[in-house]
């Protein structure tokens, strides 16, 4: 497969970081971004990226001129990784609306504005590849990450609208859900923890919560490096991927693979229960 030009949102650290060290191990070229002063990107300058300050939570025009700049300095974008995001870690009740918007602003719109950012290139020559970072947490809700999971959902539905609506355009799009993987991003530094004002009826779910982030972080089962190589062979056809179709969505851990089979098994038990219900809705003619 010829060389490749990739963009990758949130590489200051985790998965981003990962990303653009294998990228540039395949020979392909890496586009490094992240929010701030790129002097934290400066390891992956020395490997042999292109680093560019960028922040997903700015506006539509400034993201646009960024990316105009990196394709004017660059040449062309072939694969647009929307990997930048963070968890907001909330009950469903306390959690304020300034930090549901904050985490939608991030795991959402950010992703919502890069893309658009890239996709009238892609449109132009019909050829481009978008890479959406989904989750367990977008499949099946769990206690404390109702903001994080909302925003997971929501990439799911925004993302399967936008597949259908590229394909025609010669535009492929994937979404890779992932478990967990052993990343910063479950650091205390990195996980934004109820931040809102405590309701104590939920004092014994909150702390089972807190609890499970603490003993979470840095013992998560999953090799980023793994999932990673993995990624990068399905965008390329290679490696595990070679001769199989590009799959609309593919889980990565045993344990989002437990997630997204009992959603499945669950979802059709209800379908054939209730069969006889469902269907007797329409209007009668």
């Amino acid at each position: 497969m010829p060389q490749l030009t990739w963009l990758v949102t949130g590489c200051t650290s985790g998965l981003g970081e990962v990303f653009i060290q294998r990228i540039l191990a395949r020979g392909d070229k890496a586009i490094a971004t992240g929010k701030g002063n790129t002097n934290r990107l400066r390891a992956l300058v020395d490997a042999g990226a292109r680093a560019y300050s960028l922040d997903v939570t700015a506006s539509q025009s400034d993201i646009n001129g960024v990316v105009a700049k990196i394709m004017e300095e660059n040449g062309d974008i072939d694969v647009l990784v929307n990997n930048a995001g963070y968890i907001e870690a909330g009950l469903a009740e306390e959690t304020s609306i300034e930090n549901y918007l904050a985490q939608f602003e991030t795991n959402l719109f950010g992703v919502v504005k890069m893309t658009q950012a890239v996709l009238p290139h892609f449109r132009a020559k019909k050829a481009g590849t978008v890479v959406m970072i989904g989750s367990s947490g977008g499949i099946g809700g769990e206690p404390g990450a109702g903001p994080y999971c909302a925003t997971k959902f929501a990439l799911e539905g925004w993302y399967d609208c936008l597949r259908q609506e590229t394909a025609p355009l010669g535009i492929k799009n994937v979404i890779f859900e992932l478990g967990f993987f052993r990343t910063k991003i479950m650091h205390p530094d990195n996980v934004k923890t109820f931040r809102s004002e405590h309701i104590s009826d939920y004092d014994d779910m909150r702390n089972l919560v807190a609890g499970f982030v603490q003993i979470t972080n840095g013992s998560q089962p999953g090799d980023p490096k793994k999932a990673v190589e993995i990624m990068l062979d399905v965008v390329k056809g290679e490696g595990v991927a070679e001769g199989r179709e590009l799959p609309e969505r593919l889980p990565l851990g045993p344990d989002v693979l437990k997630t997204m089979r009992k959603r499945c098994v669950n979802n059709l038990a209800i379908c054939n229960e209730w069969e006889d219900v469902i269907r007797s809705t329409n209007v009668e003619e």
